[in-house]
């Protein structure tokens, strides 16, 4: 136990989860957007609130940016903002989703000219990237359909085709497109990209520097989530996590909510592939809007429900396992699981902040810090960010 625990510091050590910026803005129910005192007013507050989430746990380098929300005048000058933070930008995502003109498709319109809209808006991210940096252009696809017959289910594919072969064209060679899925919703008798196949068939026309997200919140009920990591693991196309949780529809709360069980399973995938390493290419992301939990603590909440979930799978005693595996010990392969799963690994994790000088409970830390409370006196007046801003 004491390599396992050795190993697994070392892992962790190494471990980094990527926050979202649209986390630090008001979110709400799709009734209600609700607002709270010292909320980010704009992309500049964002990452300062994000890079105060990795000043406390070490874990959360990098801030994704979403397009048009965290539009500014200068990019160069908000990389460079975020480098004084402590932080770097990380992916930046596009928005297919928020116009008039796309309410029966963006990238899959009949209407080439709402097309080429919606593949200009993602040559406008790709300079986004080249100024701040980053590698990664995160397209979800928000297009489907409501009705049975409403459009043609194969001719929206071919122009989905043909859309993203024009995106990928616009990449540097060091960039990644990152192709999101998702089951239902907006629309809801056909998604145009419903599923991980669906994704992954689309990456692979385009090419190697296309890559898979896996949303953990964008599955039908009872989906073998961590079948689906171990498969794009295999073919080498899981280009990163969006973490977060449901327990019904919706998909952004907390990361292990619902299931910590679950997310034990997603990363000992992870972790038998040996794709925790950085330069495995799968990038840890957090994609949540707080409704009605505060911003700062609920994105604490979610790396260290992260690094909880993936402590316990570095120390899954995989000789045990592998050897119960061979012998066919049905019971004795998923205790080797289990145990580890139960294995209280706080203190663990305390001993990890404490050797880089961090305090060993960073949600702790945040609400002892008064940090809330000045933010609330501090950010008075202007308009706060949320959705569409």
């Amino acid at each position: 136990m004491s390599d396992l625990r050795t190993a697994a510091l070392e892992a962790l050590r190494a471990q980094t989860i990527e926050l979202p910026s649209w986390a630090f803005g008001n979110s709400g129910t799709r009734f209600k957007v609700f607002g709270a005192p010292g909320v980010a007013r704009d992309p500049w507050e964002k990452i300062s609130d994000a890079a105060v989430v990795h000043r406390l746990t070490g874990a959360a380098p990098r801030v994704s940016l979403h397009i048009p929300w965290d539009r500014v005048e200068d990019y160069a000058k908000l990389g460079a903002h975020a480098a004084d933070e402590g932080v770097t930008i990380g992916a930046i995502n596009s928005n297919l989703f928020q116009d008039d003109e796309y309410r029966l498709g963006s990238l899959t319109h009949a209407d080439k000219a709402v097309r080429d809209r919606a593949i200009a808006h993602h040559a406008e991210c790709v300079e986004v990237m080249r100024a701040t940096g980053s590698t990664d252009l995160k397209l979800w696809l928000p297009d489907g359909t409501n009705y049975a017959g409403q459009d043609d289910l194969r001719a929206r594919q071919d122009r989905l085709a043909d859309s993203l072969q024009q995106i990928y064209a616009l990449l540097d060679p060091e960039h990644r497109l990152l192709v999101e899925y998702k089951i239902y919703e907006p629309y809801f008798y056909a998604m145009d990209i419903p599923d991980w196949g669906t994704s992954l068939v689309h990456c692979l026309a385009l090419g190697d520097q296309a890559q898979v997200v896996l949303d953990t919140g964008h599955h039908a009920p009872s989906t073998n989530i961590e079948f689906i990591v171990m498969q794009l693991l295999r073919v080498g196309r899981l280009g990163a996590f969006d973490f977060n949780s449901r327990n019904y529809g919706d998909d952004d709360l907390i990361v292990g909510a619902a299931d910590p069980f679950q997310l034990f399973r997603i990363m000992n995938e992870i972790v038998e592939a040996d794709a925790l390493r950085p330069e495995s290419g799968v990038n840890f992301m957090l994609d949540q809007c707080h409704n009605i939990e505060p911003k700062i603590p609920g994105q604490i909440r979610s790396v260290t429900n992260v690094q909880e979930a993936t402590a316990k799978a570095l120390l899954v005693d995989r000789d045990a396992l592998h050897a119960a595996q061979q012998a066919g010990d049905v019971l004795g392969a998923h205790a080797a699981l289990t145990d580890a799963f139960a294995t209280d690994v706080r203190p663990l994790l305390a001993e990890l902040r404490e050797s880089a000088g961090l305090h060993p409970d960073p949600n702790a830390a945040y609400a002892a810090s008064g940090h809330q409370d000045r933010l609330a006196a501090d950010r008075v007046g202007g308009t706060q960010a949320s959705w569409g801003a």
